[in-house]
């Protein structure tokens, strides 16, 4: 049989792997951040209401500008947006490709502070765009004085911060991104794909955005929106940022199904957002009983805990496989991430990894 080896592929991206985490069917999944709160039954009759009146015009194309969805975006947001502020695409994924497709590129380069989102590097890669990882300081945090010593060192073209990380789930100050905002002389992109699950209070990037036309700030409606099969991502910024993207679009990349489902989920914010606390709730309770137990979780801003202190990751993976629960391997040494989700499936988690516990907690 012919192995990509035998395909005339760019030598570039010659022994990469794509992007991908377990896919198994277990009753507990806890391993890729989903919301695992099903979508409320009156919301769910209304995208479908609305996903059926859309199905009787497919005969023609969708709006290519999304118009409607655009503004109901902006209105989500608030923060005096407009329309002509909003690009929105096939998930956050789509939204960060269309960013590096128009700002970055070969002889351009990308800097992300690691561990971070792993697709950064995979969407670099794919757009011929180098790929530059800085450093972060103690318990995955970034300062400031970090991040913007690390923008004048390698002056790239995009930067890209995740607030809160993934994986990590460690919040990022405004100030920082202020900083780096200020200090970079390319694109800056804040990712907030897990915003919504940040404390009470926190501030959004979006509140730079006034004077600031190469910021641009990312969100998804995968995660606290329960929304990650629709494939919805977007972002806000300066118009003429935004003017660069449909340059590198592909034609009616938003069908006109994706546009009325999303239309329909945010008609309905506030109950589509109402089982945020209790996620926040079940990260708190995760991240105090895994300190009980002796390991080392991490301040979390996101929907999910990464912990540390695990000797053997793989063999604590593997265990709680076995009981029906599968959390992430992230390949960083010694800790593995679990998806704060229902109580239920909060209570099975923690009664698995109490069981192996006592065995696995690196001394």
């Amino acid at each position: 049989m012919t192995s990509l080896e035998d395909l005339p592929i760019r030598d570039d991206l010659r022994g990469r792997a794509p992007y991908g985490a377990p896919q198994k069917a277990v009753p507990v999944a806890l391993n890729v951040n989903e919301n695992t709160h099903p979508i409320p039954e009156n919301v769910a009759h209304d995208v479908v209401a609305r996903v059926a009146a859309a199905i009787m015009t497919l005969n023609r194309y969708p709006d290519r500008e999304f118009s409607a969805l655009r503004q109901a975006l902006a209105d989500y947001l608030g923060h005096g947006l407009d329309p002509a502020q909003i690009w929105a695409a096939n998930g956050s994924n789509e939204v960060l490709q269309h960013i590096m497709q128009a700002y970055g590129g070969p002889g351009r380069s990308a800097l992300g502070f690691a561990p971070t989102y792993s697709m950064y590097g995979l969407l670099a890669s794919g757009t011929g765009t180098e790929w530059i990882t800085a450093g972060r300081d103690d318990e995955f945090e970034l300062s400031p004085a970090t991040a913007v010593a690390a923008v004048r060192e390698h002056d790239p073209d995009i930067v890209l911060l995740c607030a809160p990380n993934n994986p990590t789930g460690t919040p990022l100050s405004i100030e920082t991104i202020e900083a780096v905002a200020d200090a970079a002389r390319g694109i800056v992109v804040v990712d907030e794909a897990y915003f919504e699950f940040a404390e009470p209070g926190t501030p959004s990037a979006l509140t730079l955005l006034a004077g600031r036309p190469r910021l641009l700030v990312s969100r998804t409606m995968s995660k606290a929106f329960a929304f990650a099969g629709a494939r919805v991502g977007y972002l806000a910024g300066d118009p003429a940022a935004i003017d660069a993207l449909r340059l590198v679009r592909l034609p009616y990349h938003l069908s006109a199904l994706t546009q009325a489902a999303a239309l329909g989920a945010l008609a309905h914010s506030d109950e589509m957002l109402a089982m945020v606390d209790e996620i926040r709730g079940q990260r708190e309770r995760i991240s105090g009983e895994l300190a009980r137990l002796g390991f080392l979780p991490y301040r979390s801003g996101s929907n999910f805990v990464l912990f540390g202190g695990v000797d053997d990751p793989r063999a604590v993976f593997e265990q709680l496989l076995a009981r029906g629960i599968l959390i992430r391997e992230i390949g960083i040494p010694g800790h593995l991430r679990v998806t704060a989700g229902t109580e239920a499936e909060t209570t099975a988690f923690l009664e698995a990894i109490a069981v192996s516990a006592p065995n696995r907690i690196a001394s």
